[in-house]
């Protein structure tokens, strides 16, 4: 057991299914107590936490994290139950893939919102003050390639206006993501609090089901929700890394 997250806490949004379930099932295997959030149930990520590891405790939350009261609600729960709040994964996400001529106001502020608001909401609540006067934590937001590049190209099972490319909102919260991350990292450093992101790759999950991505990169297949999952338990025990954005996509984005 990895003692630097034995009997933390850790809130992972999004961690009904993909990344998210995979992220808490893999900080669970190394002693981190386990905050579950999303929209939907997470009957089946809570089981496999404990079947991994039934020392740890596992609290779940279904919320809408676009709303700020339901997100302090969870911060404030979590520090009353274990003390502190260690860790944040803030991976909840949605895509559209409408392009740029097609996208409606509602499919924008979606993904905006989602992505972009639900992470600078969860960040800002478990920082201040928990993180601050506790003078640690980890915050681990979730962007994607598609922030550093536009999106990867793919084949997808739509028209013209629905190609598969992951939309415009996508890129710009995923990139206000980054955006976002190395702000934050330059401002609470001296709390002892780090802030970096993971940006994944095409990944097999919900979201990029049905599309056919044309892996012209250097490890030549999809990624899978464990090896983002492995560069969040890194990122949760590594103590001199912030501001950094790690791209776990198998070499699609090298500059």
């Amino acid at each position: 057991m990895n003692k630097k997250l034995s009997n933390k806490a850790s809130i992972i949004t999004g961690s009904a299914r993909g990344i998210g379930a995979a992220s808490a099932i893999a900080l669970a295997k190394e002693g981190s107590h386990i905050v579950l959030v999303d929209v939907l149930d997470c009957t089946d990520t809570r089981e496999a936490i404990l079947n991994v590891n039934p020392d740890v405790e596992v609290l779940t939350y279904n919320i809408d994290i676009k709303e700020r009261a339901s997100i302090e609600n969870v911060v404030r729960e979590t520090v009353d139950h274990f003390g502190s709040i260690d860790i944040v994964v803030n991976n909840a996400g949605t895509c559209s893939r409408l392009n740029l001529e097609h996208i409606t106001d509602e499919m924008w502020f979606r993904d905006i919102n989602t992505n972009l608001r639900g992470t600078f909401l969860f960040s800002q609540a478990a920082i201040y003050p928990h993180m601050k006067k506790q003078q640690s934590g980890k915050i681990i937001n979730i962007s994607s390639i598609s922030g550093i590049m536009g999106g990867p190209f793919s084949e997808g099972k739509g028209n013209s206006e629905e190609g598969g490319r992951s939309g415009p909102a996508y890129a710009a919260s995923k990139g206000g993501v980054i955006a976002l991350t190395k702000w934050i990292a330059k401002e609470v450093g001296e709390f002892g609090i780090n802030c970096n992101s993971i940006a994944p790759g095409p990944i097999e999950t919900a979201i990029t089901e049905g599309m056919n991505y044309q892996l012209n990169q250097a490890i030549k297949r999809m990624g899978t929700s464990e090896d983002i999952a492995d560069a969040v338990v890194y990122l949760a025990s590594a103590d001199y890394v912030t501001g950094e954005v790690l791209k776990v996509c198998g070499g699609s984005a090298i500059g």
